[in-house]
């Protein structure tokens, strides 16, 4: 200790001596070196993270990932060759263009326009409306339409949601098509098999052209009936546009005059991005989902009808009556009760209609003995996606580019798990095909069977589906919130041998998502 005068007292010991310079100067090298050491270690994994998502400035979708067998026989031994393979091109995979029953040219226009309800917005019209042209067809009939695109800056395609066409109309730039550019056009052609509500849209910057207004529905009446509009069949195509909710672009209620005791089929579609709920104070029946009729459907009362973004509903209602969707309605007749309440409860479409058993004799295929099943499990965690750092969505823990491309033969059956723990629910749509569902959270169906091409996939919620490769083609598996498919939301189904000559990047005009 040191003495009252600050002193050291006698015998204490001397106090230490400072290293020399030489000691002092290689030290703090050694701290600098481990400093640099450290900050390597800790860097060097996210520039190499972010420089592996920097996309090519072009790139075929045939490309990316990595193949997914689903534990059957390997499809192809060296898949990251495929866009320079032989087969079958995309291109094949279309009818030649011809006479068709249903001949329709849509040109396309980036502009302000006045809505049916006096809303103006600047958007994205087809033959100067948004909604586009509505679109009918009887079963059986071929459907051509011309699309021009006479100014949207970005190129346009249409995509025939719900609609299984053949792949090179499929209307997805980059994959089926380039974007069709100011000045150009492009013509599809395909036969309409199925019967139901499906709808169009595009397919080029698909975010912001669709909530934008370049859309509008189709429908495909059964045989031996007539396609022409009718005052017991419509359409509501629901939409927000810049945030107001509209019906067939009437913002507030749609107004269908009907007869007291007309029976009215309404076919609700939902454009946006999110879950969508449809009701009534007065009994109604779900005829359909996705364009696939219910067996045996039973009177809804008390409970609403969930429609998950690019999904549809057809309800049926005895005038007069009211269909409530959030904010807006179709108003069949003149019903004097006013707007009912949203219920509290959802109709469960894995056990409504007719009880029905999911097996060879009433699908067409067995789903217990699956070809090929796959895992895709939505997951959300911090990483790079095109360069920029963000928290963004996986599928199977990998983040996009780094998915799954799910590999098939024709003639295939498969089954799918699709499971989320991402926070978020996420419309799953997969183009080209329709799914039957099995079960979710493990528990079967036990209702009509349950067909669709969008599926709501809540968070920590997981459902079985299962569909036959019967559509040869590069087909889209994404996320219909359709931001989400740009932030690696997206997979695909890609059938052996089929190739693709477009692609997309910033060099080239084609931007899918």
């Amino acid at each position: 200790m040191l003495g009252t005068d600050g002193a050291r007292p006698s015998g204490g010991l001397p106090p230490l001596a400072p290293p020399p310079a030489p000691v002092r100067t290689r030290r703090r090298r050694w701290r600098t070196l481990a400093a640099v050491v450290a900050a390597v270690v800790v860097l060097a994994p996210i520039a190499w993270f972010w420089a592996a998502s920097l996309p090519a400035g072009t790139w075929s979708v045939t490309d990316m990932g990595y193949p997914d067998d689903g534990g059957g026989t390997p499809v192809m031994a060296d898949h990251g060759s495929m866009s320079g393979m032989g087969g079958r091109s995309v291109d094949s995979l279309r009818l030649p263009d011809g006479p068709a029953d249903v001949d329709v040219t849509l040109v396309a226009r980036a502009q302000t326009v006045r809505l049916a309800g006096g809303q103006v917005v600047t958007g994205y019209t087809l033959n100067g409306v948004t909604p586009g042209p509505e679109i009918r067809a009887v079963q059986g009939q071929t459907i051509r339409v011309r699309l021009v695109n006479a100014d949207v800056p970005r190129g346009v395609t249409l995509h025939w949601h719900g609609l299984d066409v053949p792949n090179g109309d499929d209307g997805v730039a980059g994959v089926t098509q380039d974007a069709v550019l100011p000045g150009g056009q492009f013509v599809y052609r395909f036969r309409v098999d199925q019967v139901g509500s499906f709808w169009y849209h595009s397919h080029q910057v698909a975010d912001e052209q669709v909530r934008g207004g370049l859309f509008g529905p189709l429908v495909v009446v059964p045989r031996g009936t007539s396609a022409a509009p009718s005052p017991t069949d419509v359409t509501a195509l629901v939409h927000l546009y810049d945030g107001r909710r509209t019906v067939d672009g009437v913002g507030g209620d749609l107004a269908v005059p009907a007869a007291p005791g007309s029976v009215v089929r309404v076919r609700v579609t939902n454009t946006d991005s999110g879950p969508m709920r449809a009701w009534s104070s007065a009994p109604y029946r779900v005829l359909a989902v996705d364009g696939t009729d219910v067996r045996g459907p039973t009177p809804v009362i008390g409970a609403a009808t969930q429609v998950t973004a690019g999904g549809r509903a057809d309800l049926e209602v005895t005038a007069p009556a009211r269909i409530e969707l959030g904010g807006s309605a179709v108003v069949v007749g003149s019903p004097t009760a006013p707007a009912a309440p949203a219920p509290s409860t959802v109709v469960d479409l894995l056990g409504y209609g007719t009880p029905t058993p999911l097996d060879r004799a009433t699908l067409g295929f067995d789903p217990a003995t699956p070809a090929r099943v796959f895992d895709y499990a939505i997951g959300r965690r911090p990483g790079f996606v095109n360069g920029v750092p963000g928290l963004y969505w996986t599928i199977n823990g990998g983040m996009y580019p780094d998915v799954p491309m799910f590999m098939v033969r024709e003639g295939d059956v498969v089954r799918m798990r699709i499971s989320n723990t991402s926070g978020e629910v996420h419309p799953m749509h997969l183009h080209g095909h329709h799914a039957v569902v099995l079960a979710r959270n493990g528990v079967p169906a036990t209702g009509s069977p349950w067909w669709m091409d969008s599926l709501d996939v809540p968070d920590g919620t997981t459902f079985d589906i299962a569909f036959v490769a019967d559509n040869p083609g590069i087909w889209m598996d994404h996320c219909h919130n359709l931001a989400h498919p740009a932030q690696g939301l997206v997979a695909h189904l890609m059938y052996e041998g089929v190739t693709t000559p477009y692609r997309a990047g910033a060099d080239t005009p084609n931007d899918p998502e």
